[in-house]
């Protein structure tokens, strides 16, 4: 059984469709129009346990939506959802005692009381038992430096603490799995560091699976070995870093320094079609080529046997690049597909 599992999974928001002021809001009173707006567009999704999976898009993708769904807090329009054998919110209590949930923006934390309060309080809103509660809180002390602040009220502590805590009071009862939302958006390098080793030893150590969103590459990098994006509801990649790189990333770029000014770098490139070159002055220029069509030493011997050259290097895609140029929709990667519609 996997962990999660989702097939043609969708939510669409009914909205009113109405003028502004008065006026409009007692047209819309006699004649109502709704626009039916489609967040999650037929989503199929397996996440087996013990996965640590980066579930990344552009605002409005759909990430939060679907997040939501799995978590129990909204209920899908249609298609199939279970998560660890349970159907989210047809058994919410159930649900709620084998998740953890951290929301960058949100705390679970009670604002006026001791850091260490919460955690009692979670403690028995969890019936979590003695001796696995004290083990856990003597781990997360260790790796999360819980003591610097565990006496302060919430409200008193920063953002980087609050992160800290918030982690902790997510993983408190043993949770298999855990949805991470933005985890470590708005932190200083350090903490984010911190946060990262801590996900990455939960995930290794203990066996917890991990749906991570997030808008920082580096959390990806570092705590996950998949990778799914959404984009206008649907998911568009599910895969490796790697393999996203080899799909969408087929150009390199060779940077050449040389001696003497090249005449003419085109001619030299002529017969290779594809290929273009870029004069940066006269004793620097770089050459574009697909790297599945070309390889880098090919086209690093048809220039050196052309000019004098004194140093090169190679830039390779990154995925930073790929999903930067999906954000600012540089990259189609598949069909756009309409996602509303208008009726009355």
């Amino acid at each position: 059984m996997s962990m999660i599992e989702t097939f043609s999974l969708n939510k669409t928001f009914r909205q009113a469709i109405k003028d502004p002021g008065l006026k409009g809001s007692i047209k819309h009173f006699f004649t109502q129009q709704y626009r039916d707006k489609t967040a999650v567009n037929g989503i199929d999704l397996k996440i087996e346990e013990g996965e640590s999976v980066a579930y990344v898009g552009p605002n409005g993708a759909g990430k939060s939506t679907t997040i939501k769904m799995l978590s129990g807090i909204l209920v899908p329009t249609s298609g199939t959802l279970r998560v660890n054998g349970l159907v989210p919110h047809e058994d919410r209590i159930r649900h709620a005692k084998q998740i953890g949930v951290v929301f960058g923006q949100r705390t679970q934390l009670w604002w006026d009381l001791p850091v260490r309060e919460s955690f009692s309080l979670l403690k028995d809103i969890y019936e979590i038992p003695d001796p696995l509660y004290k083990k856990n809180m003597d781990r997360f002390n260790d790796l999360l430096g819980l003591h610097e602040f565990s006496d302060l009220p919430a409200r008193k502590i920063s953002l980087g603490q609050r992160m800290r805590a918030d982690l902790a009071a997510a993983l408190l009862h043993n949770p298999p799995l855990v949805f991470l939302d933005e985890p470590t958006i708005g932190l200083d390098i350090a903490v984010k560091s911190r946060i990262r080793e801590f996900v990455k030893n939960i995930n290794q150590k203990e066996g917890s699976t991990i749906l991570l969103t997030t808008h920082d590459l580096e959390d990806i990098k570092d705590i996950c070995r998949r990778l799914v994006i959404i984009d206008k509801g649907r998911i568009i990649y599910d895969g490796t870093l790697e393999k996203i790189t080899d799909a969408f990333a087929q150009e390199r770029t060779l940077h050449f320094q040389v001696r003497e000014p090249v005449s003419s770098i085109s001619g030299i490139i002529a017969n290779l079609p594809g290929v273009t070159a870029d004069q940066v002055n006269e004793l620097s220029f770089s050459v574009k080529f697909n790297r599945f069509q070309y390889s880098a030493g090919e086209i690093a011997s048809k220039i050196i046997t052309s000019a004098d050259v004194i140093d090169f290097r190679i830039d390779e895609p990154s995925i930073d690049q790929i999903i930067r140029k999906l954000y600012n929709g540089e990259l189609i990667l598949q069909e756009e597909q309409p996602s509303e519609a208008i009726r009355s």
